[in-house]
């Protein structure tokens, strides 16, 4: 399968899955709020795939995070059932396993943020006409990944008040935290700095070893 197939098959995928959880979903304003953000982005996306192209690997963590991103808009963040799943599947409860006293799906996604789209932004600022060189490819994606958890948690809020009662309160999804913005920046920022890690290792490694990847 060549790269341009397996990208083709990857949105095709993400496409069906987002077609699927659009029927019937919990609570269909909140989806719609959800899901706003998802259209802007995926335009985006695709509007720039040319001039900005990722490879495999990087197209796999985006839409990856998308799937993840619209099974959340489906239930609602604070409902995904993933205790139920593990009930079903494992005979075990991730909370009890895990120490948590709340859904932390929406904890995890932020997390992931930071982790899966650290090597598509860094693809993004080492291709182009100016492509950012030397520890700056590092340190601008994690910079990237910081700023947007943080313009999405002042959307999150002003949507939240502009809309009020339950959809306001669905959207924010605090589940009575008040520090909820506050972990949810600072999980997306280590997810960004675990992948950086990873991958600076990885780099090193290649170096040593003679393994080619991108610059």
């Amino acid at each position: 399968m060549t790269q341009r197939l397996y990208i083709r098959s990857l949105w095709a995928v993400f496409l069906g899955c987002w077609l699927l959880l659009a029927l019937r979903p919990y609570d269909r304003a909140d989806w719609l709020l959800e899901n706003a953000l998802t259209g802007v982005v995926a335009g985006l996306l695709l509007a720039g795939r040319q001039r900005f192209p990722l490879s495999a690997p990087a197209w796999t963590l985006l839409l990856l995070f998308g799937l993840l991103h619209t099974l959340g808009a489906h239930y609602t963040y604070s409902l995904v059932p993933y205790e139920a799943w593990g009930q079903q599947a494992f005979g075990l409860s991730f909370n009890d396993l895990l120490g948590w006293e709340r859904n932390n799906f929406d904890r995890v996604i932020h997390f992931l943020w930071g982790y899966l789209l650290f090597l598509p932004v860094q693809e993004w600022f080492t291709g182009g006409a100016h492509p950012v060189r030397g520890g700056w490819r590092y340190w601008f994606p994690l910079e990237f990944i910081m700023a947007t958890s943080l313009v999405y948690e002042l959307i999150e809020w002003q949507a939240a008040e502009f809309f009020g009662g339950e959809l306001g309160a669905a959207y924010l999804g605090t589940q009575g935290d008040i520090w909820d913005a506050q972990k949810d920046m600072a999980l997306a920022s280590l997810g960004g700095l675990l992948m950086l890690v990873q991958l600076r290792l990885y780099r090193m490694y290649a170096l040593t070893h003679r393994v080619a990847v991108r610059p």
